[in-house]
């Protein structure tokens, strides 16, 4: 039963025999998944943040791999993350819903600037540096929904491709309120969302110091189960940029973090990566592919 209430507050009326998209456009044709095959959707998270992390973006991409960037719209360097975008049009875009700003000394507010949604910044007009300081802080839903809204709108208006939306930090679903409000603006606007479609997250590659991070990413690739399966990755240049950043939600500097975002740049790009995808017969999908694939009725909110 509640498995059908959440497909019905995603899909609605909309849910009928012609097949249509959530709006209200007939779909692309769809090609079932084989319950045979292992996919693998790679996604790679904060473009927009820094000119380091657009940097490698753009290697990675040129690689040939698909992949599927999302892109934090209020962030300084989103204008650069668009023109490079621009430049690779069958990359899957999509949106990283921010509500946040972590780095110390390198901080970014709303799009629709700190006196629109007073409730989501802090005493100097930034987004607050984690999800529970947010919280606390009693943030209006009416604030949210515009904000998340006014992002979706610039990301519209730079004339990218959207396909799907996700989330920094995880805080545009942490909550139930916020969770109604990103389906809710995912639903109005025709976009698939991240982990909806029955792809799994796996291991999260930051936990593995740098020089083990091709190891770890192929001892997952190893593991993977015949389904949709999905890796976050965070991609960096390690230069002086990206090495003066401070995370505000630790007691000191994130060790080594422009190391570890490089790591998985290089282990991304690594030979024994793409062995390891050849070997097992794995099939990369972008968000893009999934969506033409399923279809956006086909999503249902993660368990859990």
């Amino acid at each position: 039963m509640l498995r059908s209430s959440l497909a019905l507050l995603l899909c609605g009326p909309l849910l009928s025999a012609a097949p249509t998209d959530i709006t209200g456009q007939r779909e692309t044709s769809k090609h079932p998944a084989s319950p045979e095959r292992v996919y693998l959707i790679i996604r790679s998270d904060d473009a927009g943040m820094s000119h380091s992390v657009n940097m490698a973006l753009e290697k990675l991409i040129e690689t040939g791999l698909p992949v599927s960037v999302s892109v934090m719209f209020p962030t300084p360097w989103y204008q650069e993350t668009v023109e490079m975008l621009k430049r690779h049009p069958n990359v899957a875009v999509g949106i990283h819903l921010t509500l946040n700003s972590e780095w110390k000394n390198y901080r970014w507010g709303p799009v629709l600037g700190r006196t629109a949604v007073p409730s989501l910044v802090d005493a100097d007009g930034y987004f607050f540096p984690s999800a529970e300081a947010l919280h606390q802080n009693h943030p209006d839903l009416k604030e949210v929904e515009k904000e998340l809204r006014a992002q979706i709108e610039r990301a519209r208006g730079s004339g990218l491709k959207i396909d799907y939306v996700d989330y920094h930090m995880g805080t545009a679903v942490r909550y139930p309120e916020f969770r109604e409000i990103a389906e809710r603006l995912a639903k109005e606007y025709g976009l698939g969302m991240s982990q909806y479609f029955g792809d799994l997250r796996h291991d999260s590659q930051y936990e593995a110091a740098p020089r083990d991070k091709t190891d770890s990413l192929v001892a997952m690739i190893d593991r993977l189960k015949p389904r949709f399966n999905l890796v976050i990755t965070h991609v960096g240049i390690d230069d002086a940029e990206l090495g003066a950043l401070v995370d505000m939600n630790t007691s000191g500097p994130l060790p080594d973090m422009s190391k570890n975002r490089q790591g998985e740049l290089d282990a991304l790009m690594s030979p024994r990566f793409r062995d390891a995808l050849k070997t097992r017969n794995i099939q990369l999908l972008t968000y893009r592919q999934l969506i033409v694939m399923q279809g956006l009725n086909s999503m249902r909110r993660p368990e859990g």
